[in-house]
């Protein structure tokens, strides 16, 4: 494939959490998590956003989300699971996607925020002004920024993508 095609980047935030008495890493989805993660998943669908990767936090919610979402999509992507996801900075998320292979075209991203909406914050350069508009309110559980780039992977930057979507459940 071209590096020079447009890659789509597609950041999702955990679903709602619950707040048990175990370790944050552990913390599974409250029941409107179960609700919100598979209506992530169909959103993508509708929208034909079926990803090639995802690179998934390694803690239980996130798990936990890209499993009730994932079962929406007509094809499952290669997942990874990846610890430097797990309560990440947006210079680190941008350092994992810089390592995504260059065949794939579709990248979905499945993490915490602060980061999910610092990363797409830093990267959208442009974008659909209704999408910035609702991305500047905040980036609350279980949304969906999609993100459109044109190159490697590894010169993913900041402000070199644009926000061409921006996706909450409620």
């Amino acid at each position: 494939m071209s590096v020079d095609v447009p890659r789509n980047i597609v950041l999702l935030r955990h679903a709602k959490a619950d707040w048990p008495q175990v370790a944050d890493h552990e913390r599974p989805l409250a029941e409107r998590g179960r609700q919100d993660a598979p209506a992530a998943g169909e959103w993508l669908a509708e929208h034909g956003i079926n990803p090639q990767l995802t690179l998934c936090s390694t803690a239980t919610r996130t798990r936990e989300t890209w499993k009730l979402a994932v079962h929406q999509l007509p094809k499952r992507p290669r997942t990874v699971y990846e610890d430097r996801l797990y309560e990440a900075p947006p210079g680190q998320i941008i350092e994992v996607i810089n390592e995504a292979p260059d065949e794939v075209r579709d990248l979905l991203v499945i993490g915490h925020n602060p980061g999910m909406q610092g990363v797409a914050d830093v990267l959208a350069g442009r974008g659909d002004e209704d999408a910035l508009t609702r991305l500047a309110r905040g980036f609350p559980t279980a949304a969906i920024a999609v993100l459109r780039f044109s190159g490697p992977w590894k010169s993913l930057e900041p402000g070199t993508a644009e926000l061409t979507d921006f996706w909450t459940p409620r």
